[in-house]
């Protein structure tokens, strides 16, 4: 007979942003009983069990998984405002990213996707590194109309933020040799642009340190920032489409063009001395003054993901969907929706298990 895998047990219990003893009340029974159930000292009684499931939202059959959910060092990934961020908030987030792994492997194993192409540009300043990986995926000097399909075109893997870290802006990690971001979905979509841009900056400028472990400081977020604000606004072409004066009325125009925040656009122009001190720190107090900076202006919609719609696509014309991912993963649906939701079509992700995908001639998705 399968035995309780304790670990499984504390996974669950983080991923849902619990304490020890707030799910000893909950299912009450003592402190004691939960700190012998996650040490292996004990097991939850099959009724105990039931009841934890149900409070905790996993099957019961993930409780009896073997192998360990993959794990993610303190440093192995990139989160902006530590300072903001309570070590809960932060394993909640790290295990909501380790079940999206085991939904990429899954999809893996269905589908040929594309493979990671990224440089090492740790040598380089973050404006010369956004200009030249520009040059290297041909994108010239031109706005980029949708940052989350052109990552997932070169091999990174886009997954949404569980509500449950809401606090959590973005971050982006390597798993088995492969990129994983995470963006906050459920800020402005010029916002969350420039999160996806800034996990692009620490994926080519920090390889070395995230693959090894060391600790993240301001100056290293200070120049993933610089990065993304270059990368999504290209010196010369913003410098040649400079404003005839700077508006908020003239500003609103180019944020259109560039996709980003009106907050952004101005910071860009300030950093390439473009524009007066005086003008830029008036600039700033207008759009505060406006709400601009909680709620962006004529905002643009969301960007999605390319490669889990079309992953949903073909499992929903299988007469399939998220619950044959759920089934097979001895995860809930709402994990699965908590990582895809806000970067798919509603209608794509609803549906059964009720077929099983063949593996023997992966379909190849081609992401354009």
């Amino acid at each position: 007979m399968a035995e309780i895998n304790p670990s499984q047990i504390t996974f669950a219990r983080v991923r849902r942003r619990l304490t020890k003893a707030q799910l000893a009340k909950d299912l009450g029974v003592t402190s004691r009983s939960i700190q012998n159930y996650e040490s292996g000292a004990s097991a939850p009684d099959p009724e105990t069990l039931a009841k934890m499931a149900k409070l905790l939202n996993f099957p019961q059959q993930f409780f009896y998984i073997e192998e360990k959910m993959p794990t993610i060092g303190e440093h192995a990934a990139s989160f902006r405002s530590l300072s903001k961020m309570t070590d809960a908030m932060q394993n909640c987030a790290l295990n909501a990213g380790a079940i999206a792994f085991k939904i990429n492997e899954w999809i893996e194993k269905r589908f040929n996707l594309p493979q990671a192409d990224l440089p090492d540009l740790s040598d380089l300043t973050p404006e010369e590194a956004a200009a030249t990986l520009r040059r290297m995926w041909g994108l010239g000097n031109a706005p980029i109309p949708n940052l989350i399909h052109l990552l997932e075109s070169k091999g990174i893997r886009v997954f949404s933020l569980a509500e449950e870290a809401r606090e959590v802006d973005a971050f982006c990690t390597w798993y088995d040799g492969k990129p994983f971001v995470f963006l906050n979905t459920m800020k402005s979509a010029e916002r969350s642009r420039f999160d996806a841009a800034h996990e692009l900056g620490h994926l080519v400028r920090d390889v070395y340190s995230m693959q090894h472990g060391e600790a993240h400081g301001p100056e290293m977020e200070r120049q993933a920032d610089a990065f993304a604000s270059a990368f999504l606004m290209p010196k010369e072409s913003v410098v040649a489409n400079k404003p005839p004066a700077f508006t908020i009325k003239y500003l609103m125009k180019l944020k259109r063009y560039w996709g980003v925040s009106l907050a952004a656009l101005a910071y860009r122009y300030n950093t390439l001395g473009q524009v007066t001190e005086w003008t830029y720190r008036n600039l700033c107090i207008e759009i505060a003054k406006s709400g601009y900076r909680t709620n962006e202006p004529e905002p643009m919609e969301h960007e999605s993901s390319q490669l889990l719609t079309k992953v949903l696509d073909f499992l929903h014309s299988h007469n399939s969907g998220r619950g044959e991912i759920a089934k097979n993963l001895s995860i809930s649906v709402d994990d699965i929706n908590a990582l895809t939701f806000q970067l798919t079509r509603l209608s794509v992700i609803s549906g059964n298990a009720t077929t099983e995908i063949s593996s023997r001639q992966p379909p190849k998705l081609r992401l354009v």
